[in-house]
């Protein structure tokens, strides 16, 4: 197939185009540079072009708690601009075949059980990135009403937990949560350091999954879109404590420390893990453990394969 990737040089896209599984396919992934998906002339210019079979939007400004606290304009501008040419681009020139990458941060905060696909704008979202969460719902619900209004349209998107891997953001203030730890224990472990901070208690638990798995499922949903639902999640189906988390971190780079806890952070919502039933029925599921993972992203991170 003939593939229009966004983001390709994200980390997302960067683990698609270099997947073994990736060969099978001819993939179009421009730089930012080439293709500025904030102008829509310039999205739909170059969708008339390629006349790709499928899109797979990736492309999207992310970052951690801090981040997203510092900058919701631009979260939900760039999210929402980028989301709506590329849309609105691939109906107009007729592509059939559309595979959104939203957020689990779409989901109402603070629910103590696994995250459906129908409790999407059941209630109150998590106020550290609210912004970013509700530009990925107005793309998501614009494939939605794509489908609804145009025949033959069947634009689709998937829901991924928190991802890590290769050619992830390691700054400490910027990262995700996972990547920022492994940069943590990492320099700690370097300078012979005694322990690390951990913000807040350590308690709140996440679901993380490796970029090589998305990339492995993205790849699956181009082959069988078709059999694949129109919402879906994408993960593990497993979640860890945060404190958990760098206990992995401290196993894998086999540091000694101990860790502290700065009680004045925020840690963003109690629990987040999404129920990956639809995923188990459609025939796919994640293949590398968290410890196998945080190997191969700390591996990546010695080589200089980051953001």
């Amino acid at each position: 197939m003939k593939i229009l990737l966004t983001g390709g040089r994200g980390m997302v896209g960067m683990n698609v185009l270099q997947h073994a599984r990736a060969a099978r396919h001819e993939w179009h992934a421009p730089t930012r540079q080439e293709l500025d998906l904030m102008d829509a002339g310039a999205v739909l210019a170059a969708i008339e072009r390629i006349q790709p079979d499928v899109i797979v939007h990736a492309a999207g400004k992310v970052g951690g708690i801090e981040a997203n606290r510092a900058d919701p304009w631009g979260f939900m501008v760039e999210n929402v601009t980028i989301g709506l040419n590329v849309v609105t681009s691939a109906r107009k020139v007729g592509v059939r075949k559309l595979v959104n990458l939203a957020s689990s941060c779409i989901y109402p905060a603070n629910h103590a059980g696994h995250l459906t696909e129908d409790m999407l704008l059941s209630g109150a979202l998590e106020p550290t990135n609210e912004a970013y969460a509700v530009a990925k719902i107005a793309v998501l619900k614009l494939c939605a009403y794509a489908r609804e209004a145009s025949s033959g349209l069947a634009y689709k998107s998937i829901i991924p937990c928190n991802i890590f891997g290769p050619y992830d953001n390691f700054h400490l203030i910027r990262a995700h949560l996972l990547p920022a730890i492994i940069r943590k224990v990492h320099e700690a472990r370097e300078s012979a350091g005694q322990s690390v901070e951990i913000w807040g208690d350590g308690s709140a638990r996440r679901e993380f999954m490796y970029a090589g798995d998305l990339a492995d499922a993205i790849i699956e949903a181009c082959e069988r879109y078709d059999e694949m639902p129109s919402l879906m999640n994408v993960g593990t189906g497993v979640d860890y404590s945060i404190l958990e988390y760098y206990e992995a971190a401290r196993r894998v780079l086999g540091w000694e420390g101990e860790f502290t806890f700065d009680l004045s952070r925020p840690t963003g919502m109690k629990r987040k893990v999404v129920d990956v039933s639809l995923q188990t029925s459609w025939g796919w599921s994640p293949q590398v453990s968290l410890d196998e993972g945080i190997a191969r992203t700390y591996q990546s991170f010695l080589e200089g394969k980051i953001r």
